[in-house]
């Protein structure tokens, strides 16, 4: 009985974290182009989708916040955007990509 109950409230637990996200789209890929209120990312299937930015819109570079001015083409980007009504995204969050420095040496 413990085990039945045990099992029942760890599926409403991971049910209720699915749903936290279950709204909003993962675009990853490469900047392409960066305007005023939007971004487009190269998809890694190739695809380009244009995402608008809010004034809400939070940006993270590496383990830092960071400023929409910080997003330049060829950067590689996780955006978590919502679709709206009139079938554009709106973007979430904007996580940049930090280039790590080689390690490798001569």
């Amino acid at each position: 009985m413990i085990r039945t109950l045990v099992v029942l409230v760890c599926t409403m637990l991971i049910g209720s974290s699915t749903f936290a996200h279950g709204n909003e789209q993962h675009v990853i890929g490469r900047v392409t182009n960066v305007s005023q209120g939007s971004v487009t990312v190269e998809t890694t299937a190739k695809a380009n989708i244009q995402v608008m930015i809010a004034s809400d819109t939070k940006f993270t570079k590496g383990d830092r916040s960071a400023a929409p001015e910080d997003l330049q083409v060829g950067d590689r980007v996780v955006i978590h955007a919502m679709s709206m009504k009139d079938g554009k995204l709106m973007a979430h969050t904007v996580q940049i990509g930090v280039v790590k420095a080689s390690t490798y040496s001569h």
